[in-house]
């Protein structure tokens, strides 16, 4: 697991401090933006900084849609009782819920112990697991499925991520990702673009404990790969029968693929 200790963090973070895009700032000692390099140590204090308003925070940058993109990942999923699921990027196990009231055991799994702390007081049974993606704590061929909604482009490795998952995913097996993607019609295209580097910052100024980590947050979602671009990353960790669906135009793609038996 990569999570570090905040204080170690504030050292690194200090050299940061400052200075215009793709940089990490620093407030009291503590991380308040990621940079585009995704140092886990970086992105996990961001997150811990931003846990306890997070998901009031995404319902309001995106107007309410991540309830139904939620839902959509549910049924993608399609999990059953007694199955497995492994929830990455669990956050406050927000996404882990619909997998819970199937009857399936699922295990929200956050690299970000705030965001695990602030769960468990909302969860108290659910099995919350502190892990890192590209080195995930689990045996080979253990679940049934395994999913991570708008965590992946945070990994540091991404390639490593989708080796893990594949890793830990059983024969027979699938992996679900729901990821901010390229909208597929070139005008809203621009449009979301400029609501992302313009809109969303002073938005979360007023609902967000930490609106600078959602500047880097839109970074990240413009320097995410396209719909296209991931399905051939899965691809290449192993998995098959790739494909994937846009959501709201392509704001938001859901890619799925299998372990073969």
């Amino acid at each position: 697991m990569s999570v570090l200790a905040c204080g170690r963090v504030a050292d690194v973070a200090a050299e940061d401090a400052a200075t215009g895009p793709g940089r990490a700032g620093c407030n009291n000692g503590r991380v308040t933006r990621a940079s585009l390099n995704k140092q886990p140590h970086e992105v996990a204090s961001m997150f811990d900084d931003v846990a306890e308003r997070y998901d009031l925070t995404n319902d309001v940058l995106s107007l309410g849609q991540d309830r139904r993109w939620r839902k959509e990942v549910a049924k993608a999923v399609d999990a059953r009782p007694v199955q497995k699921v492994l929830d990455l990027a669990a956050g406050t196990a927000t996404s882990s819920l619909p997998f819970a009231r199937t009857g399936a055991y699922v295990v929200p799994c956050d690299f970000s112990l705030g965001m695990l702390q602030v769960g468990k007081k909302k969860h108290t049974w659910l099995p919350f697991t502190a892990g890192d993606a590209t080195r995930l704590p689990f045996r080979d061929d253990t679940f049934d499925a395994v999913t991570i909604s708008f965590g992946l482009r945070n990994v540091q490795d991404t390639d490593a991520a989708l080796r893990e998952m594949y890793r830990v995913t059983r024969p027979g097996g699938r992996v679900v990702i729901c990821e901010f993607s390229h909208p597929t019609w070139a005008p809203f295209r621009t449009v979301y673009t400029e609501y992302l580097m313009r809109a969303l910052p002073p938005v979360a100024r007023s609902v967000s404990s930490n609106p600078d980590a959602y500047v880097y947050l839109a970074e990240s979602i413009r320097a995410w790969p396209d719909q296209a671009g991931l399905a051939e990353r899965l691809q290449k960790a192993g998995w098959s029968k790739v494909a994937w669906r846009n959501l709201t135009g392509g704001v938001v793609a859901l890619h799925r693929g299998f372990k073969e038996s």
